[in-house]
């Protein structure tokens, strides 16, 4: 008997084990580790690191290897002119150039990197935020589903218990058949809003797989209250990542203004090379040598093509001013708006409740009464659907403040 004892209870354990409760941070998790436009942000992080390096490496002494030949023949007085392809030639060569540059010039090339990859990393951030977003609503409505499952088999379960007492009323003839029929046809509708809360369910689950990456057609078996908290105090300006674009936009334009300073600078490269170089016109093991030079430009007249670039950046920094004029309004709005909506959700659901608990003593008291056969079915009927009338509204109403709270906690960071 013990080790039957012992199976029973490992089968227990087993079906607990195997039962899926699943947790908003969990699909808010997947949905991270699963999205790719995140991984594209990431690695475009790690490209900007790169180019910074490779712009520091190449304004390095360069250093490559060169090798030419020529052989032009002249055959019966027939050929190129001997002066200006000297019949043959052949070279080998290791140059280097170095090009001179400020370090001011390639702290700013560098500052634009950065910049870039900064804008990226914020761009992260908000993508971060609009997925978590997404993620939390579709939960909010599956989890509203499962709700309205659980609230529909419960009035289910409650009908089919009446039904049975209503049954043998009426062939007591407590109550007429035409009583029973009109309580049976209630039952069959809320044993059809069963079965499409259930499809519901079953639909709104697999929208939220499908947003969070997982490739999962089973149903869980029950979703945890997403326990979302509204945030009192949001970030100002100087620190929210909204915000945090248009500071980098106006820092990239200045850049741009200074880099196209600098490509207005002289510019000047020194460079050597050393080899066999020779045209075999005399002395050829005697053509080892070297060679060094520099070159300087200076940029003197370009039309005014500098003013324009200028000009240029100075109208987008315009437009920028104005989109974030515009954004910090529509932002400050629409907290205000979120958080009135919120508070009025907030002032409703005592009432709903109120209303609630008469709605079920109601139910009680005409409950009683059908035993008794002292109760119209009408009445009962009326009693049960005004009950899943305010049920539903309060749940309506409670989704609604999840769902208004996401959408104020999506500006806090």
């Amino acid at each position: 008997m013990k080790w039957i004892s012992g199976v029973i209870i490992g089968l227990f354990a087993c079906s607990v084990s195997l039962a899926q409760t699943r947790t908003l941070d969990h699909y808010i998790d997947l949905a991270r580790n699963n999205s790719p436009l995140l991984k594209d942000l990431r690695n475009q992080v790690t490209s900007n690191q790169l180019d910074s390096l490779r712009i520091k490496a190449g304004y390095r002494p360069q250093v490559n290897a060169t090798s030419g030949g020529l052989y032009a023949p002249t055959i019966n007085g027939f050929g190129y002119s001997s002066a200006i392809t000297n019949e043959h030639t052949l070279n080998g060569l290791v140059g280097i150039n170095q090009q001179i540059i400020g370090k001011n010039n390639v702290a700013t090339q560098l500052e634009g990197i950065t910049l870039q990859s900064s804008s990226t990393l914020n761009t992260l951030k908000i993508s971060e935020q609009d997925l978590k977003k997404a993620v939390t609503a579709q939960y909010i409505t599956t989890y509203g589903d499962q709700q309205q499952l659980n609230f529909n088999q419960e009035i289910v379960d409650l009908l089919r218990t009446e039904e049975q007492l209503f049954k043998k009323l009426t062939q007591n003839n407590v109550y007429h058949q035409s009583d029973y029929l009109t309580f049976l046809v209630t039952l069959k509708q809320q044993e059809l809003q069963l079965s499409q809360a259930r499809l519901q369910y079953k639909n709104d689950y697999a929208t939220l797989n499908y947003l969070s990456g997982v490739a999962d057609t089973t149903t869980a078996d029950s979703l945890l209250y997403p326990g979302l908290q509204r945030m009192l105090i949001l970030p100002d300006n100087r620190s929210s990542i909204y915000f945090a674009q248009y500071k980098l936009d106006s820092l990239k334009i200045v850049n741009g203004h200074q880099q196209l300073d600098y490509s207005y600078k002289p510019k000047t490269n020194i460079f050597a090379d050393g080899g066999y170089n020779s045209d075999f016109m005399g002395q050829a093991w005697k053509n080892f040598g070297v060679s060094a030079g520099f070159s300087l430009t200076i940029p003197l007249y370009d039309g005014g093509q500098r003013k324009m670039q200028h000009k240029k950046l100075s109208l987008e920094e315009e437009t920028r001013e104005n989109y974030k004029a515009f954004f910090d309004i529509q932002y400050r709005q629409q907290i205000a708006q979120l958080n009135q909506q919120i508070s009025e959700n907030e002032k409703l659901l005592p009432q709903i409740n109120d209303q609630i608990k008469f709605s079920k003593a109601l139910i009680k008291v005409d409950t009683k009464l059908l035993e008794t056969g002292d109760v119209k079915i009408a009445d009962l009927i009326l009693a049960v659907n005004n009950y899943l009338a305010v049920r539903n509204l309060k749940m309506q109403t409670e989704i609604t403040k999840l769902q208004l709270i996401n959408q104020l906690n999506y500006w806090n960071k």
